[in-house]
């Protein structure tokens, strides 16, 4: 969690910093062999160098990026959890539960869907 101690210290909101970080401290936990980074400014976990989640935050969410494929697999789950998505991420309000039980489902598609892939980004 030190790779995003800076970002987290940037979030004025402390409900919104507070948030951020349980939900990294989650997958960090949860998915202790990813690596962490800071990219475009936004936190980022890795698999042998290739991304497989990113989050970001705006006024009124925090919004999570799996990639285009990892929105196309679970489009249907993040509806069915009130969710609003677009191609590339899914929102969640501030003021609604995290689903970690899809959160976890869809890291863990990313990392087998990209265990052979030799580049950051799916191609």
């Amino acid at each position: 969690m030190e790779a995003f101690a800076d970002y987290l210290a940037k979030i004025e909101n402390e409900q919104q910093r507070e948030r951020v970080e349980e939900v990294l401290t989650w997958v960090a936990t949860t998915f202790p062999n990813l690596g962490t980074k800071i990219a475009w400014n936004q936190p980022m976990f890795t698999d042998h160098d290739t991304f497989i989640i990113g989050f970001s935050i705006a006024k009124q969410h925090m919004a999570i990026s799996p990639e285009k494929e990892g929105i196309v697999q679970f489009a249907d789950a993040i509806k069915k959890s009130g969710y609003a998505h677009t191609d590339n991420l899914w929102r969640i309000k501030w003021e609604q539960p995290v689903d970690y039980e899809l959160l976890e489902k869809i890291i863990d598609y990313n990392i087998a869907d990209k265990a052979d892939c030799a580049t950051f980004w799916r191609t």
